[in-house]
């Protein structure tokens, strides 16, 4: 994100989950707010970091989306991609262990069926760690590769602003796992570091 808004892209977030309701002990009582507007707060920092243009929230349940209507979720990524007229698209690979990822997965390429009159040209999945390498289903098998040499300090400062989803090595969702992700990925394309990504579709 960070690269391709210094190259003059627009960029846009869709935070689809609300995030906070399935690890608050409360449940959906006392210190949901406090933690929904934390998590919030984060999505702007970081946005703000890597140069995001406009971020956007779903407000659907963490951790049960699968117990929402496909559809619900499906036209509110439609809306979003209508009134920005998006013509590159990043979401969550289909194997994920994390449900909600699987069912945005599903509704991201439901919204970005190829209908005529559609802007979206770029269809692609990213991985997330300690989600896409422990799924036991579909495999991520990445075939596109994005140099970030030059931008992913910016991608661990804007980690930082998620302190709450961040855990100590070695876990994979820490800091010196996300960057060691990143150095893999590069040498596997003979790069200093890359964000590897499965290509949905693509439409020249």
């Amino acid at each position: 994100m960070a690269r391709l808004a210094d190259s003059g892209h627009d960029v846009h977030v869709l935070v689809l989950g609300e995030g906070a309701t399935s690890r608050n002990p409360l449940g959906h009582e006392e210190g949901k707010d406090y933690e929904l507007d934390m998590l919030r707060r984060a999505a702007l920092a970081a946005a703000k970091v890597l140069g995001v243009q406009s971020v956007a929230f779903g407000g659907f349940p963490d951790n049960r989306m699968d117990g929402t209507d496909l559809l619900d979720i499906v036209k509110r990524v439609e809306l979003f991609l209508v009134e920005r007229q998006i013509h590159t698209v990043l979401t969550h690979h289909s194997g994920d262990l994390n449900i909600d990822h699987q069912i945005v997965h599903r509704a991201v390429h439901t919204a970005c069926r190829p209908l005529p009159g559609s802007t979206i040209q770029t269809l692609l999945c990213f991985e997330v760690p300690s989600s896409t390498e422990w799924s036991i289903a579909q495999p991520f098998h990445p075939n596109w590769y994005e140099d970030i040499e030059h931008t992913l300090a910016r991608k661990l400062e804007a980690l930082q602003c998620y302190q709450m989803e961040m855990r100590p090595w070695p876990h994979p969702r820490s800091y010196r796992g996300v960057e060691a992700l990143a150095h893999w990925r590069g040498a596997s394309v003979g790069k200093q570091a890359v964000e590897a990504f499965e290509l949905s579709r693509l439409v020249r």
